[in-house]
């Protein structure tokens, strides 16, 4: 474990590789593993995950149609592109029997599988998980990976790129990092 190398920005954790790992093995239902994985894998944010689970038809196979709630949305509705773990992940979350919690018991949830999972804390003992945690990652690892792609990447994220240069890049990835990211993120746009 690599301590006192917590990415954050702000108040929200960016998990590396093989915090994601951990965190996983940590939690102990399949279908909060899935949900977890949809998450991450398609960087949605958390309401319009929930929004997928009520209208699953916005899954078309190979990315997800999403309308913005933002009142002041640059871009009123975009497509989430998806790799095939976005597309396996989206697809078991779907048949799954579950119901996206409220937010603040996802938060307590992925605090307490963080706790399990021994993750790093940060100087007042917070693992600082939280809806964004996943959607923050999965965008720091796409651009991290394919930098030449930002414009597609900012166009599925619903960011500008401005806003994900400002956010999401320049990280303080590993090198073993960065190579383990290839994994989940290949295949991608």
């Amino acid at each position: 474990m690599i301590w006192g190398q917590m990415l954050r920005k702000g108040n929200t954790r960016i998990l590396r590789p093989f915090e994601f790992e951990q965190l996983l093995e940590s939690i102990p239902k399949v279908d909060y593993k899935t949900m977890f994985e949809a998450l991450l894998f398609s960087g949605m944010r958390y309401s319009e995950f929930k929004n997928l689970n009520n209208h699953p038809k916005l899954f078309n196979g190979r990315s997800i149609y999403v309308k913005s709630t933002k009142t002041k949305a640059r871009q009123v509705d975009r497509y989430v592109k998806l790799n095939a773990y976005g597309k396996t992940a989206i697809r078991y979350f779907l048949q799954s029997d579950l119901t996206p919690p409220c937010q603040p018991n996802w938060i307590d949830d992925l605090n307490r599988w963080a706790k399990y999972a021994e993750l790093e804390t940060d100087e007042e003992g917070r693992y600082l998980m939280g809806c964004k945690t996943s959607r923050k990652t999965w965008e720091s690892w796409l651009i991290t990976t394919f930098p030449e792609k930002i414009f597609n990447i900012c166009m599925s994220q619903g960011h500008t790129e401005l806003t994900s240069l400002r956010h999401y890049a320049n990280l303080d990835f590993t090198e073993h990092d960065k190579e383990d990211m290839k994994k989940y993120v290949e295949g991608w746009g």
